[in-house]
């Protein structure tokens, strides 16, 4: 007598991959919709299943079919079949690349360190050329005069506390 190979039914689900972080496993999200047994509204349940990928072929976005399965660990009872649709990607490729955007990214520290060393020094003479002293002219005058604004906001206050008084009075 040969024993021949016996063919099992396994479940079978479609479903979307959500998550392929770990080495050899994704999770997939499987949606199913039924109708409420009183309110025959359609209620849409989904549920997660850790689904073994031994080639990791799957990606984020994919739909793919998966088939329950030995334990593989403790939360991983499922296999991946096929992977039906892979997700859209565009093929948008750079036409041209900013020249000085390169050069930012590019750029090390002894070279950033190099280059903020001669902005400081070039600072350093502008300020020895005078535009100090016109600044610091001009500070103390600003500070003498007194805003018109303030000046209306107190008279205006003082109006009104006055006419407060005459009501409370009369």
């Amino acid at each position: 007598m040969t024993t021949e190979p016996v063919a099992v039914n396994r479940k079978q689900r479609v479903g979307m991959v959500v998550s392929d972080h770990g080495d050899k496993t994704i999770v997939v999200r499987v949606e199913r919709a039924s109708r409420h047994r009183i309110y025959r509204k359609v209620i849409r349940r989904t549920k997660r299943y850790h689904v073994h990928d031994a080639e990791n072929v799957a990606t984020n976005g994919d739909v793919v079919r998966i088939e329950e399965s030995r334990p593989m660990s403790r939360t991983k009872r499922w296999r991946l079949v096929e992977v039906m649709t892979e997700r859209e990607v565009a093929d948008v490729a750079p036409e041209s690349i900013d020249v000085g955007l390169v050069s930012d990214v590019q750029r090390t520290a002894a070279r950033a360190a190099a280059e903020d060393a001669t902005d400081s020094d070039s600072s350093d003479e502008s300020a020895t050329d005078g535009d100090v002293t016109d600044s610091a002219e001009a500070t103390p005058e600003a500070d003498d005069a007194p805003s018109d604004e303030v000046a209306t906001e107190s008279e205006t206050e003082a109006e009104t506390e006055t006419s407060d008084d005459d009501e409370q009075a009369g």
